[in-house]
């Protein structure tokens, strides 16, 4: 019999196997790719990052959702994906220099208002992920689940392990593009029209055109944007918004000299100074010039701390006398048993979360109580602290009331003369006993100021217990815009997924564990972006670990594994991360796998059971995504409660999810504790 070409199976590069985990390889890949480029063209995005996050999960439970539709969208994946970089160089968000605030577009046009581009970057993203999950999604059905979701774990640690790999050299759009069209490449028939190569060719010019400026570097962190000096100063921006300006000394005595207020404070010459957020190196020049014995300069961005090696007319970090770190300024202090007679915490203002976190920002564990207490006792017999930077009013009433709690008295008060918006320039010191800095003017908090933050919830920029209206909002839309995009986009109505509400519960809380576990080590060993590849890759490795062992062996009961799950997660509410802080730097490790992993361990042997025998698999796997996606949004919970609470919740919704999956046991399944297929 004669066969059509249209009834031709299409011969592929790869096997099924490595298909599907190149195929899920891409996909996470992809989600990295996107929250970057996002970010770093789109300050409306800038404190936001979870937005990205957000529509990915909503784009690939959606993908998975659409397995069985007759009409494979995968195949619009790499348009849909050129579509969308292009929108976002075409259309960037930027700050205008020297403007105060001002919002500008691409060559100075007018920005587009939040209220389309969020919504547009927010559909975007979840299109070109729902295209892309759809193509995972149809190899995954090729297998058993459980096999299948191995491939797709080991497919999403190569993903972690290359944009890792890649932010370690510092590469930009252009290098990551091509990573994506090789994947491309490799999952595409051996046979395919050139002209479906175009839109592979627009992704890799866009991001080659992302890649051209010669004042752009790419950080791990950012896009830095060094401008050309211009009346003896050199600005920096970073994500399109102001950060940094690089002064020669007589600049920063006349244009900015809050550098130099702290040292109004001192009895005598510093022998030893720490420098938390040494960037370009103005604080540490400044620093020289008083002739102090030595400096301590921690900066957590390599790139910003090459410029001032390279751009600084003073070169102060040429001098013997300056020790560089590339560390966070709080893991810094957590692990070095130096004193000092100077601490400052000069400008520390990263301008960015940690990636995957509604609102932990890179420096949040620096302005807790735990944190000034550490400063405290880093400092020698007469020591002083100061800190500067442009503070919102309830910001600096809430500094000075965590420095007077922690110092046990009134902190010397600067106020400079530059305001930013509503920010006033300011610069706050005080003694390691009262007469230790010398001061002319201090400042009392009023009573109310608000509560110092803590390292349960270190959100300084938040008012205690509240949850900032515009995440409260833009939240509530991004729920009704799933809702209608899984019942129209996806060709599955919501009771398609009820036979999986247990896995729904699950993927919440599992999303919730990981975020607990992020936060945990970002605490323990620095929010640095090395740090945190590395959370991802282990949590990644241990549901790896947990799915072999439900190949390889039969499991204990689920009543058993719930059990396990419970204890773990009370173990980890009665020893919070801080009372780790105090262990050498390999218990503290061990400890803190511990803690974080045991429950990521237990809760993944949970999901194997259950998801080993699953009639749908791709459509429980859906349900699990989107389950995942509620608990990116309840994890904005913890701005109010804390990180802590988050583990009442994971118990509440593992529990959920254990009184939702008995109706899946057979009779007989029920006594030796293995589901019954759906």
């Amino acid at each position: 019999m004669q066969t059509t070409e249209a009834t031709v199976a299409p011969s592929f590069r790869l096997g099924e196997r490595p298909r599907l985990i190149v195929a899920s390889f891409l996909m996470l890949f992809v989600e990295l790719t996107l929250i970057r480029w996002s970010a770093a063209h789109v300050v409306y995005v800038a404190y936001f990052t979870n937005f990205v996050l957000l529509a990915s999960f909503l784009g690939v439970g959606v993908g998975f959702l659409r397995a069985h539709r007759e009409r494979d969208l995968s195949v619009l994946a790499p348009a849909a994906l050129a579509g969308l970089v292009l929108f976002v160089l075409v259309f960037p968000v930027e700050w205008v220099r020297n403007s105060g605030g001002d919002l500008a577009g691409l060559w100075g046009m007018p920005a587009l208002p939040i209220w389309i581009s969020l919504p547009v970057l927010f559909l975007g993203v979840t299109g070109v992920m729902a295209c892309i999950a759809e193509g995972v999604a149809r190899i995954f059905t090729r297998f058993e689940p459980l096999e299948a979701y191995r491939l797709d774990v080991i497919g999403s640690i190569a993903g972690i392990i290359a944009f890792s790999s890649l932010s370690f050299l510092r590469t930009g759009p252009l290098i990551w593009g091509v990573a994506i069209v090789a994947a491309f490449f490799f999952l595409s028939p051996r046979r395919m029209a050139a002209a479906r190569w175009v839109p592979a060719v627009v992704l890799l010019g866009a991001f080659a055109l992302g890649s051209l400026s010669p004042a752009d570097t790419w950080s791990p962190y950012y896009r830095v944007t060094v401008y050309p000096p211009s009346d003896g100063r050199i600005d920096v921006m970073v994500n399109g918004l102001p950060h940094q300006s690089i002064l020669p000394l007589d600049k920063l005595k006349t244009d900015d000299p809050f550098y130099l207020e702290p040292y109004t404070h001192l009895k005598e010459t510093p022998q030893d100074v720490l420098v938390v957020g040494a960037g370009n190196g103005n604080d540490v020049a400044v620093a020289l010039s008083k002739d102090v014995g030595h400096v301590d300069a921690v900066e957590i961005d390599p790139v910003l701390l090459e410029n001032g090696e390279l751009r600084h007319p003073e070169r102060p970090y040429q001098d013997p006398r300056v020790t560089a770190h590339v560390d966070d300024g709080r893991a810094y202090l957590e692990r070095t048993d130096h004193q000092y007679d100077l601490i400052l915490f000069a400008l520390p203002d990263s301008l960015t979360l940690v990636t995957g976190q509604g609102s932990l920002r890179l420096e949040s564990y620096l302005f807790t109580r735990e944190a000034m207490e550490t400063v405290r006792d880093h400092l020698k017999p007469g020591g002083v602290f100061s800190m500067y930077n442009f503070y919102r009013p309830f910001l600096f009433d809430r500094y000075v009331r965590t420095m007077t709690e922690v110092f046990g008295q009134e902190p010397c008060f600067d106020q400079g003369k530059l305001e930013f918006g509503a920010q006033r320039q300011s610069v706050l010191t005080v003694g390691l006993e009262p007469g230790d800095a010398v001061c002319t003017t201090t400042y009392a908090a009023p009573a109310t100021a608000p509560a110092p933050a803590t390292d349960d919830r270190p959100f300084p920029y938040v008012k205690p217990g509240s949850i900032p209206l515009f995440y409260v909002w833009a939240l509530l839309m991004i729920l009704l815009a799933s809702i209608l995009v899984i019942r129209f986009a996806s060709g599955a109505s919501i009771s398609a997924m009820r036979g999986y509400g247990d896995l729904f519960a699950m993927g919440a809380a599992f999303l919730l564990l990981e975020t607990k576990s992020v936060v945990q080590f970002a605490l323990l060993f620095g929010t640095t972006w090395l740090v945190n590849s590395l959370v991802f890759g282990g949590i990644l490795l241990a549901v790896l670990a947990a799915v072999e062992v439900a190949r390889r062996f039969t499991l204990p009961r689920r009543d058993l594994l719930f059990g396990a799950l419970l204890l773990a997660l009370v173990v980890a509410w009665f020893v919070p991360p801080s009372a780790l802080l105090s262990l050498a730097p390999i218990p503290r490790f061990a400890g803190g796998v511990a803690l974080a992993f045991a429950p990521v361990f237990l809760a993944n042997l949970i999901f194997a059971q259950r998801f080993r025998d699953v009639g749908a698999s791709t459509v429980a796997f859906g349900a699990n995504l989107l389950g995942a996606m509620l608990g990116g949004v309840l994890e904005y919970l913890a701005i109010a409660t804390g990180y802590r609470f988050l583990l009442v919740l994971v118990a509440i919704l593992y529990g959920v999810a254990y009184l939702l999956g008995r109706r899946h046991l057979s009779p007989q399944a029920e006594e030796i504790g293995v589901p019954a297929r759906v």
